[in-house]
C-alpha cells in the first residue's frame, strides 16, 4: 500500500489560499466541465486575494460569467486559512439547489444543513437562503440571544435579489381585524385628519386606493403605547417572526395606514439585530453590474467607502448578446395591442417571457400566456419552462432571482413600470416622483429584469421594453443614464439601430429582432464589438444621499441624535427641490427627538418644497391657483418649448395616458395624470387635496376667471354615483367659493364610469360628468393635438397652435359641450 501523504510536498485543494490554485489542484471536479478556470474568475480571484484582509467587499461580475464557481472558491480559500464557518447565502431555495450542484461538480464539500458537523468545524460550506439566516427566529441568533452560530465568512450572492425578503423580515403587517390594527388607529387618527380629512373619511370608507403616511411625530409621542400593544401580540404569525428584528428600532419606523392593514417599517434594515452577520469577520457582496449599490448602506449599514471600490473584471467580453429595443420610441402609434401580436407571432417560433408588474397586467396577457408564473408556482414553472422551445410565459413581479438561459427566453419583453410591493415604497414613491432617486430605482429593477434572458457570454436574448409610462421614464426621463456600463452600451448600439427604422411597423420591427435571434454575422459582430472595446475600472457608485441617512440613522439608533440632522441637510447642495423636500423631512424626524419647534420648521420648509409629503402640525395655508394668464396658445407654445426635442412631449402624453384609465386603485397616479394634462394644451392646474388637504382632487384654471373643479372616481365599478362622491364634489365646490369667491365661474366635474346618480345623492344642478367615452375623446384630442404641433415643427407657432386648438376643441368655451355630459338624476 502507498501512503499518499508521504507524497505531499505542494499545496492541494486544503492547503492552497489562492483561488485559482485551490480550482486547479480540485481532485473531484466533474471532467470535462471545469478544464481552465475562466480569464474573469481568475481575475476576480486575484484582486479579491490582494484585498481579502478588508471586511466588506463588493465584487461585481456580468450575468453568466461564473461567479458561482467564483464564490464557491473564494470561501473555501477561508476555510483553507481557518476563517470558517463558512456561509454562501442566495435569495431562494430554487438557487440553494444551483449552488449545491455547481459545488458537487467542482468536489467542494458543501451542506444545506446549518446543523452540520462539517460546516461547524469550519469544514464544509453551508449554502442556504437569506430567510433562513434572516428572520426574527432566525437559528443564528437574534439580538439579546447574541451569536447562536458563529460566521467566519459570508458571501451573500445576487444581493440586490435578496432585498425583497429582508425588506418583508422587518417589515410588521397589522391585519385591520387585529386588536393592535385598531388601537393603534385610534392613537394615530387625529393626527391623519389634520393632513387630510378627506382622505382619512375615504379610507374608513374602506377605499383600497388610499394609504397615508402616519406623521412621525405623532408615532414618537405614542410610541410607549403603541409598543405595549405589539407586545400583547408578539406571538401571533403576523408578529412573531418580525418582532424581535424591529423592536429595538420601532421609535425609528415608518408607520403607513391603510383600511386594510396597517405597515410598520425601520427607515434603514437595522441588521445589528443579527448579530452573526455584523460579526462576520469577512462580508463578501456579490451582484451583476447593477450602477446603484447604496443598497449596502440602507439594508446592510456598510458605510466604508473603500468597501464600494467593487472588484470586477476589465473587461465585458463574457456578457451576452442582447437588441433592446422601445417599440413605442420608435413608432408612437404602436399600441400594446399591437406589441401583443407581436409577441402571438413570436411564441409560434421560440420562448417568449413577460415580466408584468401586478396580477391585474398579467390578466392582460392571460389569452395568449401559456402560462403564467408567481410565488407559488414559480419554481415549477420555470423547471418546466426550461424543457420548452416555444411559447408564451408571463412572470408576475419577478425582476431577479429566476435564470431563463439559452432556448427558455430568446425574447424577453419587460412590461411596464416595476411595482413597488410594500405600501410605505408607495407612499415613497409619490413623494419622490421626477427625482433622480426614483428614476435609479426603477431603472435598477428594470435592469435586473432583462438580465434573465442573457446567462452566458454565447447567449442571446432580444428584448422588448413596453407600456408607456415605463419607456416615458426611461427615455423621456433620461433614465437609461442609470444603466450599467455594458448593459448602456448594447442600448447605444440598439438607439443605433433603431434610428434606422423610425416609424417602423410591427413587420419591420420583427424582421429587426432577427438579426439578434438569428445570430446574424454582421450584428453578431457588432454587438461583440461595443462590449469587448469597453474597460472598467471599480469605482465607487455609493450615492452620498443614502450613506448620509444611513450615518443618521445608526446615529439615532444609539440615542446620538444631538445635532443629527447636519449630516442630512450638508447632502441638499446638489438635490432638486422635491429631493431637498424628502431630505428635511428625514432630518425632521430625528430633530424632533430633542428639538420639536425646530422639527417642524423644516417640516413646513419641506412642505413648501413638495406639497406630496406631510404637512406640519399646524398645517399651511392654501395657496390661490391665479396670476397673470397668459393666452392659451401662448403659455402652450412655452410649455412645448421647454422639452429638449418635439419628440419627447410625445412620449410624455403618451406616459400620462397610460395612468388616464379606469381601473379600481389607481386614483393617486390618475389624479397627477389628469393635473398634468392641463399643461399640453394650454391651462395650469393643481392638487389641491393633496397640496393642503383640503379642496377637489384636482382644480384646472382655463380662463381669468374660469375653472373646473374636478373629482377622481376612475376605479369606481358601481352602476351609480354614490352620495359619499356627491357630497364630496358638493363640499369640494363650497371649498372653492370660500377661497375664489362666489362670482368666480367654475364648472363640478364628476370623473366616473356612471352617469346616474343613486336616490340618496343631491348634485348641483350645474355638475357634469367625464365617463370613460369622454375621456377617451378628450385623449384623442389632445393626443392628435400634440402630434400636429410636434411632429410638424410648429411648437414655435403660436398662429398654429391656436388654430389647431380651434380644430380638435380644446379652448375652454369647448371643455364643457365636448367632454362632458349631463347627469342622470335618480327616480
Amino acid at each position: 500500500m502507498i501512503d499518499f501523504s508521504k507524497l505531499q510536498t505542494g499545496q492541494n485543494s486544503d492547503t492552497a489560499l489562492q483561488p485559482r490554485d485551490i480550482f486547479n489542484s480540485l481532485p473531484g471536479k466533474e471532467k470535462g466541465r471545469y478544464q481552465y478556470p475562466r480569464d474573469v474568475q481568475s481575475k476576480v480571484w486575484e484582486q479579491w486575494h490582494n484585498r481579502k484582509a478588508e471586511s466588506n467587499l463588493v465584487i461585481k461580475m456580468n450575468t453568466g460569467s461564473g461567479k458561482t464557481v467564483v464564490g464557491l472558491l473564494i470561501l473555501k480559500s477561508c476555510l483553507n486559512e481557518g476563517k470558517g464557518p463558512a456561509v454562501y447565502i442566495v435569495p431562494d431555495n430554487y438557487l440553494v439547489e444551483q449552488v449545491v450542484q455547481e459545488a458537487t461538480s467542482l468536489g467542494l464539500p458543501a451542506t444545506n444543513d446549518y446543523n452540520s458537523h462539517g460546516f461547524l468545524q469550519g469544514k464544509e460550506i453551508l449554502i442556504t437562503n437569506i430567510h433562513t439566516l434572516v428572520n426574527g427566529l432566525s437559528a443564528f441568533g437574534v439580538g439579546d440571544q447574541g451569536i447562536k452560530i458563529r460566521i467566519g465568512s459570508l458571501i451573500i450572492d445576487d444581493a440586490h435579489a435578496c432585498l425583497d425578503t429582508i425588506e418583508e423580515q422587518y417589515t410588521i403587517t397589522l391585519p385591520s381585524s387585529s386588536d393592535s390594527y385598531k388601537e393603534i388607529y385610534k392613537l394615530l387618527r387625529n393626527s391623519l385628519l389634520q393632513q387630510s380629512e378627506p382622505r382619512v373619511l375615504e379610507m374608513e370608507d374602506y377605499d383600497p386606493s388610499i394609504q397615508m403616511l402616519a406623521p412621525f411625530w405623532a408615532w414618537q409621542t405614542n410610541i410607549s403605547e403603541i409598543s405595549k400593544l405589539l407586545i400583547q401580540e408578539k406571538n401571533e404569525d403576523y408578529l412573531k417572526f418580525k418582532w424581535p428584528l424591529i423592536k429595538d428600532s420601532l421609535k425609528l419606523s415608518r408607520c403607513v395606514v391603510s383600511s386594510s392593514k396597517i405597515e410598520i417599517s425601520p427607515h434603514c434594515i437595522p441588521i445589528n439585530s443579527i448579530p452573526s452577520i455584523e460579526y462576520a469577520e469577512r462580508k463578501i457582496f456579490m451582484t451583476a453590474t447593477l450602477a446603484d449599490d447604496s443598497v449596502l448602506a440602507s439594508h446592510f449599514g456598510i458605510t466604508d467607502s473603500r468597501a464600494y471600490q467593487a472588484i470586477c473584471p476589465d473587461s465585458f467580453g463574457d456578457v451576452g448578446d442582447r437588441l433592446i429595443l422601445m417599440p413605442q420610441v420608435i413608432n408612437p402609434e404602436l399600441s400594446d395591442d399591437d406589441i401583443k401580436n407581436l409577441c402571438v407571432h413570436a411564441k409560434k417560433y421560440l420562448n417568449v417571457v413577460i415580466i408584468v408588474p401586478s396580477d391585474h397586467r398579467a390578466n392582460y396577457w392571460k389569452d395568449v400566456a401559456d402560462s403564467v408564473l408567481k410565488k407559488g408556482n414559480i419554481h415549477d414553472g420555470i423547471k418546466a419552462l426550461k424543457k420548452t422551445t416555444k411559447g408564451l410565459t408571463v412572470l408576475v413581479n419577478r425582476y431577479d432571482g429566476i435564470d431563463l438561459p439559452n432556448e427558455a427566453c430568446r425574447l424577453l419583453v419587460i412590461d411596464g413600470l416595476p411595482d413597488v410591493r410594500r405600501m410605505i415604497d408607495k407612499v415613497e414613491e409619490g413623494i419622490l416622483l421626477g427625482t433622480d432617486r426614483s428614476a435609479t430605482q426603477i431603472t435598477q429593477r428594470v435592469e435586473q429584469g432583462m438580465g434573465r434572458g442573457v446567462r452566458s457570454n454565447d447567449d442571446y436574448c432580444a428584448v422588448l421594453l413596453i407600456g408607456k409610462t415605463l419607456t416615458r421614464k426611461l427615455y423621456a426621463g433620461s433614465g437609461v443614464q442609470k444603466f450599467s456600463v455594458g448593459t448602456k452600451a448594447q442600448l447605444d448600439l440598439s438607439e443605433k439601430v433603431a434610428s434606422q427604422i423610425a416609424k417602423a411597423d410591427l413587420k419591420a420591427i420583427w424582421e429587426t429582432l432577427l438579426y439578434c435571434l438569428n445570430q446574424d454575422s454582421n450584428w453578431v459582430s457588432a454587438s461583440k464589438g461595443a462590449l469587448t472595446s469597453l474597460t472598467a475600472t471599480p469605482v465607487s457608485n455609493a450615492d452620498p444621499v443614502t450613506m448620509a441617512l444611513r450615518k443618521a440613522y445608526d446615529q439615532a439608533l444609539a440615542n446620538n441624535s444631538k445635532n443629527i440632522g447636519e449630516g442630512i441637510i450638508n447632502s441638499l447642495s446638489s438635490a432638486n427641490k422635491v429631493m431637498k423636500s424628502y431630505l428635511k423631512l428625514r432630518a425632521a424626524e430625528y430633530v424632533n427627538l430633542y428639538d420639536q419647534v425646530e422639527s417642524q420648521k423644516l417640516v413646513l420648509s419641506a412642505a413648501n418644497d413638495n406639497p406630496r409629503t406631510l404637512k406640519p402640525i399646524d398645517g399651511i395655508g392654501y395657496h390661490k391657483l391665479e396670476g397673470e394668464l397668459l393666452e392659451q396658445a401662448r403659455e402652450c407654445k412655452n410649455y412645448l418649448q421647454s422639452f429638449a426635442n418635439p419628440n419627447i412631449p410625445i412620449i410624455e402624453l403618451n406616459g400620462i395616458f397610460e395612468d388616464l384609465k379606469f381601473e379600481p386603485e389607481t386614483a393617486a397616479r390618475f389624479e397627477l395624470a389628469f393635473a398634468q394634462l392641463a399643461r399640453f394644451i394650454g391651462f395650469t392646474s393643481q392638487r389641491p387635496e393633496t397640496d393642503s388637504g383640503r379642496g377637489p382632487d384636482v382644480l384646472w384654471r382655463t380662463g381669468p376667471s374660469q375653472y373646473i373643479v374636478v373629482e377622481c372616481k376612475n376605479g369606481a365599478t358601481t352602476e351609480t354615483i354614490n352620495k359619499h362622491d356627491c357630497n364630496q364634489l358638493n363640499g369640494s365646490g363650497e371649498w372653492f367659493e370660500n377661497k375664489y369667491g362666489a362670482d368666480i365661474a367654475y364648472t363640478p366635474i364628476m370623473i366616473h364610469p356612471a352617469k346616474k346618480f343613486e336616490h340618496a345623492a343631491s348634485p348641483k344642478a350645474t355638475t357634469r360628468i367625464m365617463n370613460i367615452e369622454k375621456l377617451e375623446i378628450l385623449k384623442k384630442n389632445v393626443r392628435d393635438f400634440i402630434k400636429s404641433v410636434c411632429s410638424q415643427g410648429l411648437i414655435s407657432d403660436e398662429t398654429q397652435i391656436r388654430n389647431q386648438l380651434l380644430q380638435l376643441k380644446l379652448r375652454s368655451v369647448d371643455f364643457q359641450t365636448f367632454y362632458t355630459t349631463n347627469f342622470i338624476a335618480a327616480k
